[in-house]
């Protein structure tokens, strides 16, 4: 990486979150940096939903009172100034936000407002982003009749049409056929050239094809954080990414019983 790619663009310290009794992510700490493409990968329920929503100021972290906990987006602390530091940031939760009855220019145009975009620059980001998207054939469509992919689509455009440097995606791929899972990860991929991905996954196929590092959650710990090549070979078991993701969630579970 050059020297503008080692940005740090998310940070995030001492993550806890509980919900009654339930304590469902404990001490997490991560970073993104510019350029990057980031998998945050883990079984269902391991915590990765919740996590994303703290790192996009739609969940408060809990404070524990021992640990003190921080979330800073391109400088800014998202806790203190919540609406300067979601600025820099473009989310997909796993169920995207659309108007099915609106058109996807409609949609998108209202997206870039909420953005806070001047009105002089909406055409002109408007156009870049179904360009980037492959949804430029589809502008006049009604959401509600495009298909699921398609409507994934959407749901990154308006994630991405204000040009945040750090965007969110929980789940981007679930429920699509492999043609657009591929198209999908194709978009993840170039989106990371020119800003900060992070993205939620059960799978670790997504992970080895489109993301540069992987921070792996077990019942809402974070047990792993490497490259993929570095989890490939983690404890001298190469060759075998499955078996060691395997290996490090099933360790866990070893050390968590009585």
């Amino acid at each position: 990486m050059s020297h503008a790619t080692t940005e740090i663009t998310l940070s995030a310290r001492h993550l806890t979150r509980s919900f009654g009794s339930q304590t469902v992510i404990r001490d997490i700490s991560l970073e993104l940096k510019r350029g990057e493409v980031l998998g945050l990968l883990g079984h269902n329920g391991a915590g990765k939903s919740t996590t994303m929503q703290m790192l996009t100021g739609c969940l408060l972290p809990d404070d524990t009172g021992t640990k003190k906990c921080s979330i800073e987006v391109c400088g800014i602390d998202l806790l203190r100034h919540p609406a300067l530091a979601k600025a820099h940031i473009g989310y997909l939760p796993e169920t995207p936000p659309l108007y099915r009855e609106l058109g996807v220019d409609d949609y998108l145009a209202f997206a870039a407002r909420l953005r806070g975009m001047q009105p002089a620059k909406v055409a002109d980001a408007l156009a870049l982003t179904k360009q980037r998207c492959g949804l430029t054939a589809v502008g006049h469509k009604i959401i509600g009749t495009l298909s699921k992919g398609y409507q994934q689509r959407v749901g990154i455009a308006q994630a991405i049409i204000h040009q945040p440097d750090v965007i969110v995606l929980d789940e981007p791929t679930v429920g699509l056929d492999p043609s657009q899972i591929r198209e999908v990860r194709t978009l993840i991929r170039e989106l990371g050239d020119a800003h900060s991905v992070i993205l939620s996954t059960h799978l670790l196929g997504e992970v080895v094809s489109i993301c540069d590092r992987v921070e792996i959650l077990h019942r809402g710990t974070l047990v792993y954080s490497g490259t993929t090549a570095e989890l490939d070979s983690h404890g001298g078991v190469a060759g075998n990414l499955e078996e060691n993701f395997i290996r490090l969630t099933e360790s866990q579970e070893t050390e968590a019983q009585p």
